[in-house]
């Protein structure tokens, strides 16, 4: 029987017509890193020594733990049986032009003249770019737990983190802090009694600008766990432009630096929820909104999904790798902007006289938000599928002017630290009234943009402080007053040694 066999050649078409047993695309033999000359082994696939990351096929990009073992070719090129078999079956049907008309032997021969070239100096391509490459996978089997519970900070303690970094919001950040304590101990148990502990992904619900993201990236840099925030308007149905769901995974990817691993037990970060509800009245078909909700929910659940690495997209030359979402925690946030009038509705349809009749006294949105139940976020466009999987919902508090002063200057990085810190460089220390903060807070709630507009306003009444003050070494405190904000007055200067 004759076979073909691989040699050392820096393209899939060099093959030499043998005599032996066999099938087209067998791996090498085993103890061998390479098929015919014993080129050395490439373990980056890139033609170096690094052996953190995957192998990826050159065709396919698949990586070896997907594709399975690959056949290693001379220069660092790497190839699947898959993807080598079609090659054969190319070559055998007649179905590659170049080499139309050409019998196997010329094709030895032509394999032979090509096998000293080095394929990466013609073509200028070295490898496949780092941020496309996987790390591999521990070869030991995974002890447990993988988090020592002594290590989980318990929720009080990590509530009382939040609290050096986010003002109010008490509700929110005990929710929050409980449901990752419970999702880290679910990780850590042992499911060998026979108790599977599911995880608990949650909703967050408040007006723009009231700590939704703000919350979760604290909550990440304490945890020090891997976080990735994706913006759920980008998201479409498969087929379509725009990003595909499995993007969401690839940031978090990322930020394991392509450490699976890693990234199996990260957070996710989805904000916008809001603008995937369903859409209502439309003829046309709706590929961001209700389509899209319905194929988050095998991430939500925890599934297998294959993850492109280092792009937002599914294509050709993409590697792709497997990510188990079992274990992520996944956290939605939204204003819901309409949300509130259903709740109005549904409140005041039990308002009546007589007998039966129940009273209520008008409240405002954040208080209505506090009331939300399932149905409510069902009739905003929400399917009942979606919300399943979202058991704990939350929902933040409207900043008013008080917790906006607050804000300003409470918190671990408030704005005017940042701002005390920029001057304190130039060896200026820089204050602040009690009223200069009130009319910050007051012009912040005209502009309905929350804690967002604090920075905006800032940066307008400090644009010419900040550029003045290095002109003069002899200013030693910027006082800024209620009456500079206003545009009545200046900012009160003092020259060092009079303070």
């Amino acid at each position: 029987m004759r076979t073909y066999d691989i040699i050392d050649s820096p393209a899939a078409a060099a093959f030499a017509l043998e005599d032996g047993s066999g099938t087209p695309g067998d791996p090498p033999a085993q103890g061998s890193d390479t098929a015919g000359s014993g080129a050395p082994h490439s373990a980056s696939g890139n033609g170096s020594d690094n052996t953190e990351y995957e192998d990826v096929c050159y065709m396919c990009r698949r990586s070896e733990r997907t594709a399975g073992p690959l056949i290693r070719m001379g220069h660092g090129l790497c190839i699947c049986r898959d993807c080598m078999q079609k090659t054969f079956d190319a070559f055998q049907s007649g179905n590659v032009p170049a080499f139309s008309g050409l019998k196997m032997e010329d094709i030895s021969k032509l394999s032979e003249k090509l096998s000293g070239l080095n394929l990466a100096e013609m073509t200028g391509i070295t490898g496949i770019p780092e941020k496309q490459r996987v790390k591999k996978k521990s070869d030991k089997p995974a002890e447990r737990p993988v988090f020592d519970r002594k290590k989980i900070p318990a929720p009080h303690v990590l509530k009382a983190q939040l609290d050096e970094y986010v003002v109010g919001q008490e509700r929110a950040k005990k929710a929050i802090s409980v449901a990752v304590y419970n999702h880290y101990k679910r990780i850590a148990a042992d499911p060998s009694d026979g108790v599977e502990i599911r995880k608990s992904n949650l909703l967050l619900i408040g007006p723009t600008g009231s700590g939704k993201t703000y919350l979760v990236q604290t909550l990440a840099r304490l945890l020090g766990v891997p976080l990735a925030i994706a913006d759920a308007t980008s998201l479409t149905e498969a087929g379509y432009i725009g990003d595909d769901i499995e993007s969401v995974l690839s940031k978090l990817l990322a930020a394991a630096d392509n450490d699976v691993e890693k990234c199996e037990q990260g957070i996710v970060f989805i904000d916008e929820i809001d603008k995937i509800a369903k859409k209502q009245n439309m003829n046309s078909r709706d590929v961001s909104g209700e389509s899209v909700q319905q194929e988050l929910l095998k991430l939500l659940e925890g599934s297998r999904v294959e993850v492109p690495v280092g792009s937002g997209s599914k294509n050709a030359m993409v590697p792709m790798t497997t990510v188990d979402t079992t274990n992520i925690l996944f956290i939605c946030g939204g204003a819901f902007p309409d949300l509130a009038d259903i709740i109005r509705k549904r409140i005041s349809s039990k308002n009546g006289i007589g007998f039966g009749s129940e009273l209520h006294e008008e409240l405002d949105e954040g208080q209505l938000l506090e009331k939300v139940t399932v149905e409510d976020l069902r009739r905003f466009g929400m399917i009942p599928e979606f919300l399943g999987r979202l058991p704990v919902v939350v929902s933040l508090e409207e900043l008013d002017e008080e917790f906006l002063v607050r804000i300003l200057k409470e918190p671990k990085n408030a704005i005017l630290r940042q701002y005390e810190k920029l001057l304190a460089m130039d060896e200026v220390k820089l204050e602040f009234t009690e009223g200069a903060l009130k009319v910050i807070a007051h012009r912040a709630m005209e502009k309905k943009t929350g804690a967002r507009a604090l920075r905006a306003i800032l940066e307008e009444f400090m644009m010419d402080v900040m550029y003045e003050i290095p002109k003069d070494d002899n200013i030693g405190r910027v006082t800024i007053t209620e009456e500079y904000l206003e545009g009545k007055g200046a900012p009160l200067i003092e020259m060092r040694g009079t303070f």
